[in-house]
């Protein structure tokens, strides 16, 4: 992330995360905070602070490694990505939370079961977050309720 800003000659950004890209975007403001001016964090999850869940976590990212390696020599990188970006390490994102000072705006579909209690629960850690419940969404609320995603993330990037 740091080098496409450079790239764009461009000192910060406003973040918007879908999924991964959620908790990549944590993990890009823990490393470069200065970088950024605000977050959107969408149907994501702070990662995991205690060891156990991250092994688990971590057991289920091999899991998925192994599989891709199994589709032959095309899917290798996809299996490297996936143990490099995928697995966690420890529990800095989610101990960080309290530390963000940017404007923040939490999405999650109402219907997306495993995000739900992460998404509540890093609205109520970040200071001043705002949380969207989508009524009737699942993981993607961007793509099945674009309209009710979009209104408060206008009101975010006006914060920003």
């Amino acid at each position: 992330m740091a080098a496409l800003l450079d790239r764009a000659d461009a000192r910060s950004a406003v973040l918007v995360g879908h999924s991964l890209g959620g908790y990549l975007s944590l993990a890009f403001h823990l490393a470069h905070a200065e970088r950024v001016r605000a977050l959107a964090l969408v149907d994501t999850g702070p990662g995991y602070r205690k060891d156990d869940a991250r092994a688990g976590w971590n057991r289920m990212v091999e899991s998925r490694a192994r599989e891709l390696e199994k589709k032959g020599p095309g899917s290798i990188g996809l299996a490297h990505a996936a143990r490099g970006i995928l697995a966690q390490r420890d529990g800095r994102v989610i101990e960080s939370l309290a530390e963000i000072r940017v404007p923040t705006l939490v999405v999650v579909g109402e219907q997306d079961q495993p995000f739900l209690a992460g998404s509540k629960y890093m609205a109520e850690k970040v200071p001043g977050a705002k949380l969207e419940v989508i009524a009737g969404a699942g993981h993607s609320p961007q793509e099945t309720h674009p309209e009710q995603v979009l209104a408060p993330l206008r009101e975010l990037l006006a914060r920003a």
